[in-house]
């Protein structure tokens, strides 16, 4: 946690300059990003730099992260845009907007309540690159009709493409509002590169904002006419004022229709953001909560919905300017939050001189940045399981529906890690003459009587199938090759279950009735408490149980070693036998040149 929110006393003055300056900056580029990702949402403008305030701030107060800047994303608002699509036109569809934000605020609260918060490491990052190449791609095309100044057409419950289609088809080109978005887009990359260069303040997005809304002023292009339109399509005024406690309507129906896109809204909210709070982290080495991060973004998006706000989650590009600026504590958020409240009340009248082209220039530079091309072709090469999360969450964005790509890329996420954690492996060893346990190679020849077998996997029950293949198979070796020793190693074995450790015992009490000599190695401590727990220990000699606890010696080979002692008291017993089988002659070479010295 920062010093400031646990000795609030010991708050620095330098520290408090380092917080203002980069919450200053943060809201250079929160301002901007607000109205456009309100564009994005079909909302009014006020309700993303309301967002901005509210989100930021709450978030801010209560989260874990010293650097993590909440607020409107245009991922979540694309997913906002996608659920609100049935309300399009309703007098009171805004309702459903604030509506929203509660429902997934209070599902982020319930997941922080049940500390399923580290759960989200089983959501496979690819899920993520998938729904964010998906996202970018449809906030580009979305952004089409206001670009080329063309009214839109279609309807709410109409994707996207369809929309952007009929727009193209039937629409009329604007060639100011054109030329404004490309000056727009040449000024930003021109700024960036200055500003990126020389290490300034990134207030690339707002001089572009500025300077284009300026020209389309000063040329008259966003000046109503006496009939009260303008040349080039405007976002309209933003009242001077800050968001007021507003209870939304409670409509049951609307609720149930908001189910989908609240729970897409939740869970990308906190994989969004936690993503976020975890590369920053890497860097400061500060330790993070994420149950807690997770009730920071609950309780965000709960208390903005109350107060207007456009449902948030943790930015990437404002926490990253935020620590690049030099913030120390979580206060940076709570400053930022602030002063784009002031911006608000001082200039939000005049956001009716900004053409939307111009906002439509910005998010396609958003939608660019949002891919990441590098990790989003480093994922598609690296294996056929996140080449398919990425290839499905993206086709879902872009074909079916925004909010359902998160849910299905979730779902097949965890189906997929469930396959590969449900098929144990196996694997048989050998002790080299370096005395080295190591996977035997085909050809290589065995210590005579003797098997090794490593299983490396999870134990839990969608195991047990599996599990018992591994085990007939190596029943069936054993069989074959006249082996009257058994190894088996158990180290890299994790989370066992009844069924499981049920087949396991089955598997000891047979090798028993038939002579087999099992030994286990390197056996973890949840097991070893569940042998105890079943009363294993009772009748399985405890000799034959090799816990892990020498690396200097391993567990498993203090069994093969124990297994070449047991070899050579059975054949001491048998001294009056005629003579010794050549397998247990070899047998008692290896001892003596590998497990006895």
């Amino acid at each position: 946690m920062s010093a400031v929110f646990r000795r609030p006393f010991a708050y620095s003055l330098t520290a408090f300059r380092s917080d203002l300056i980069a919450g200053a900056t943060v809201a250079a580029i929160a301002v901007p990003q607000a109205i456009a990702y309100a564009l994005i949402a079909g909302v009014d403008p006020r309700y993303g730099l309301y967002s901005a305030i509210i989100v930021t701030i709450v978030a801010s107060l209560l989260g874990s992260s010293s650097h993590l800047i909440n607020g409107p994303t245009n991922a979540i608002s694309l997913v906002v845009f996608s659920a609100l699509a049935p309300f399009t036109g309703q007098v009171d569809g805004y309702q459903a907007l604030f509506l929203l934000g509660i429902i997934a605020g209070s599902m982020q609260i319930v997941i922080a309540a049940l500390r399923l918060g580290d759960l989200t490491r089983y959501v496979s990052e690819s899920v993520i690159l998938g729904f964010m190449a998906g996202a970018g791609l449809l906030i580009a095309i979305g952004q089409i009709g206001n670009f080329i100044g063309a009214a839109k057409k279609g309807s709410g419950d109409q994707s996207v493409l369809v929309n952007t289609w009929l727009t193209l088809s039937q629409g009329v080109f604007n060639l100011r509002a054109v030329g404004l978005g490309v000056g727009t887009i040449i000024v930003v990359l021109a700024l960036h590169r200055v500003i990126t260069k020389y290490k300034l303040p990134r207030v690339d997005m707002l001089a572009g904002l500025i300077l284009a809304s300026l020209v389309a002023a000063y040329f008259g292009w966003s000046l109503p006419s006496p009939t009260g339109k303008t040349i080039v399509s405007v976002v309209g005024a933003i009242p001077a004022a800050l968001p007021s406690f507003h209870l939304p309507v409670i409509n049951v129906a609307w609720a149930l229709r908001l189910i989908n896109g609240s729970l897409a809204i939740a869970l990308l909210g906190l994989l969004e953001a936690l993503a976020v709070a975890k590369s920053i982290s890497t860097y400061t080495r500060q330790p993070l909560n994420y149950n807690r991060q997770c009730l920071a973004e609950g309780v965000g998006n709960v208390v903005g919905g109350f107060f207007e706000a456009l449902p948030g989650s943790g930015s990437l590009t404002r926490s990253a300017i935020n620590f690049q600026a030099g913030a120390v504590t979580r206060a940076s958020g709570v400053y930022s939050g602030i002063i784009v409240g002031l911006v608000v009340l001082a200039l939000g009248p005049y956001a009716r001189f900004i053409p939307k082209s111009v906002l439509a220039g910005l998010l396609f530079i958003t939608a660019a940045r949002l891919i990441d091309w590098k990790r989003l072709n480093y994922a598609i090469r690296a294996s056929r399981f996140d080449a398919a999360l990425v290839a499905v969450t993206a086709f879902t964005a872009i074909f079916i529906d925004v909010e359902d790509s998160i849910l299905a890329g979730v779902a097949l996420s965890i189906i997929l890690f469930l396959l590969r954690a449900s098929k144990p492996g196996l694997r048989e060893l050998i002790v080299g003459p370096e005395r080295v346990v190591r996977e035997r190679r085909s050809g290589e020849l065995r210590q005579a009587g003797l098997l090794i077998y490593d299983l490396e996997g999870e134990l839990f029950f969608g195991a047990a199938p599996q599990f018992e293949r591994l085990l007939h198979d190596i029943d069936a070796e054993t069989d074959r090759d006249g082996a009257t020793y058994l190894v088996l190693r158990l180290k890299r074995t994790w989370n066992p279950d009844m069924v499981v450790v049920e087949h396991l015992e089955q598997f000891l009490r047979a090798a028993e009735t038939r002579g087999l000599t099992v030994l286990l190695a390197g056996i973890r401590p949840d097991l070893m408490r569940i042998f105890g727990n079943i009363g294993l220990t009772t009748w399985f000699p405890s000799e034959r149980i090799f816990p892990e606890e020498d690396e200097a010696f391993s567990a498993t080979l203090r069994a093969v070693r124990h297994a070449g002692e047991l070899a050579n008291r059975h054949q001491t017993a048998a001294a009056d036998q005629p003579a010794a089988t050549p397998e247990s002659v070899r047998w008692d070479e290896m001892n003596a040149a590998y497990y006895l010295v």
